[in-house]
């Protein structure tokens, strides 16, 4: 058990076809737990065969509590499940902040197999209410989630968008096993 020096708490959500140990994941855990914080990369069931119920009640049971200093940093489809969640509870008080890297709440071109998690556009009130902090972090050459979908997510949630010239989908295959931006924007979020 780590030692939580800063009383922060960190969940790490992954995405479709990710584990824990994938892309950037581990290292934002890392660097986290140096700084002093708790950071917790859940492990999402059949990440190959998502099912969003299956989904929304893994995240019922690990991601809690929710607090002021709890933030949330979710990848891709972890994005949409994350949200979905959040709008089926009622924390105590305002989470701490969000940080969505290449979400989207719409259909993905030629990933349909996911439509299960976007079929119902939802509105996100409620979610901007719970959240004192919000960012959206999305590359303009994305060839997975279109860049203007992350764009139309950060609208929806009112959050701050970071453009990245050329991130593609922030995978390690794409080169990510280390993601600074994401850092930078949660230590500022924590500060």
């Amino acid at each position: 058990m780590e030692i939580n020096k800063t009383g922060k708490q960190v969940f790490i959500i992954h995405g479709y076809g990710a584990t824990p140990d994938n892309h950037w994941f581990p290292w934002l855990k890392e660097k986290l737990t140096a700084d002093g914080a708790a950071a917790d990369i859940l492990e999402l069931p059949a990440p190959l065969s998502p099912n969003l119920n299956e989904w929304l009640h893994y995240l019922s049971q690990h991601a809690a509590p929710l607090t002021k200093d709890t933030y949330l940093v979710a990848h891709s489809l972890g994005c949409v499940a994350l949200l979905k969640h959040l709008l089926q509870i009622t924390p105590k008080e305002q989470i701490g902040g969000l940080i969505l890297v290449s979400g989207f709440t719409k259909s993905l071109p030629g990933l349909e197999l996911l439509d299960e998690f976007t079929q119902e556009q939802l509105d996100y009130s409620q979610v901007i209410a719970m959240t004192t902090n919000r960012a959206v972090i999305a590359s303009k050459d994305d060839s997975i989630v279109p860049y203007s979908f992350s764009k139309e997510l950060a609208e929806e949630v009112d959050a701050a968008l970071y453009p990245v010239e050329s991130g593609g989908h922030f995978l390690d295959s794409d080169g990510f096993t280390e993601l600074p931006f994401v850092y930078d924007v949660l230590r500022d979020m924590m500060n």
